[in-house]
């Protein structure tokens, strides 16, 4: 981070579901990845924006070494700060989609910092057209099988790149509460990271706002955007929530809101004294994953993601304890219509929006 820009750390969620694997041939098809959805999404009402074409990286594959490295350098130049790579341990030592992790760590590239997140949480067919029929199931065995987790992910951490906070790796855990026992967890990892040199686990929990996160044994805490926001404040914004546009175009379609009136409604004033890390969403329609089940937040430009992340970095810049961080949900959530990635319609927009609020430290 050089003088120009403002002292805050942009991270981006990174999904790594774009390579074949053995379960998703079984389950979808052979060949599936993320892809697979992007490319047979269609419109489902009038100005629905479908599909979403990727432009400049194209329809890559992660297990492909140049890939990595041209999305790493796209982030770079725009000013994000590192990748959270979503992290699929499912107890027992199962794991998923891990290939493309495993093999930054292997080659040592790209050079770009990164931590991870733990997707703890089954996998189900809810979204694809087998009711709630449980694909893989998470599973919590117990103190024998953390302890495996954590020296399965230590090499990563040992990394150099590794992102690492007051000389603790940093890792988000996607649902704390689902776990036996959040405050065992957090201490037993905390013990196992000293015992290999660190001075801890930096947790970051994705909860809801008013969760008491350090009683957890959590560091710092963040919200799922868009749902766990709008849930926990439903009645506070309740007004504000009143002027989002929500339809129905026909029974079972899907739910449109506007990404507007989203922003609006994430009012950082009402947050000040919460302690938690933003995560802001560039843009959202999930209908290629979910079809007429999805849920779409319509009309999101660059222009309008910009102003959301600079209210976002103010918020950040007056927070009195914690790190200076916002959290972009995602770099490449593609069938979630959720990305920053250059495509067709808007090019690098949403990557410039980030850069211009990044570099401009006068405009803060």
């Amino acid at each position: 981070m050089n003088s120009e820009t403002i002292p805050v750390r942009i991270l981006a969620f990174y999904l790594p579901q774009y390579h074949p694997i053995p379960e998703n041939d079984q389950w979808w098809g052979e060949g599936f990845t993320e892809w697979t959805n992007v490319k047979k999404a269609r419109p489902l009402y009038r100005g629905h924006l479908q599909p979403r074409i990727p432009a400049g990286l194209g329809y890559y594959d992660l297990r492909d070494a140049e890939a990595r490295e041209a999305q790493a350098q796209l982030a770079k130049l725009f000013g994000i700060d590192g990748f959270c790579y979503w992290h699929y341990w499912f107890g027992g030592g199962k794991t998923l989609l891990e290939r493309p992790l495993r093999e930054v760590l292997a080659s040592g590239k790209p050079d770009f910092p990164f931590c991870v997140a733990w997707a703890n949480q089954s996998w189900t067919g809810k979204w694809h057209g087998l009711n709630d029929q449980i694909i893989v199931e998470q599973t919590y065995p117990g103190r024998d099988d953390d302890e495996k987790h954590f020296y399965h992910l230590l090499p990563a951490f040992e990394d150099a790149r590794y992102i690492k906070i007051r000389s603790k790796p940093l890792v988000f855990v996607y649902i704390p509460d689902q776990l036996p026992d959040p405050n065992f967890f957090t201490e037993f990892w905390n013990e196992l990271a000293v015992k290999n040199g660190f001075s801890g686990i930096y947790f970051i929990g994705v909860h809801y706002i008013d969760w008491d996160h350090q009683k957890d044994g959590f560091d710092e805490k963040t919200i799922h955007q868009p749902f766990h926001y709008i849930h926990t404040y439903e009645r506070k914004l309740s007004r504000r929530l009143a002027g989002i546009v929500k339809r129905r175009v026909l029974l079972g379609w899907p739910e449109v809101y506007h990404y507007r009136k989203l922003i609006e409604a994430y009012d950082f004033s009402l947050l000040s004294g919460k302690d938690f890390i933003p995560t802001l969403i560039p843009n959202w329609d999930n209908t290629p994953r979910c079809g007429r089940r999805g849920v779409v937040f319509q009309g999101s430009t660059p222009e309008s993601f910009k102003k959301h992340l600079l209210e976002g970095v103010q918020y950040v810049l007056r927070r009195t304890a914690g790190e200076k961080m916002i959290l972009v949900k995602s770099w490449n959530e593609w069938a979630e219509g959720n990305y920053l990635e250059p495509d067709a319609l808007w090019g690098r927009g949403y990557l410039e929006a980030i850069r211009e609020v990044k570099n401009t430290p006068t405009a803060i």
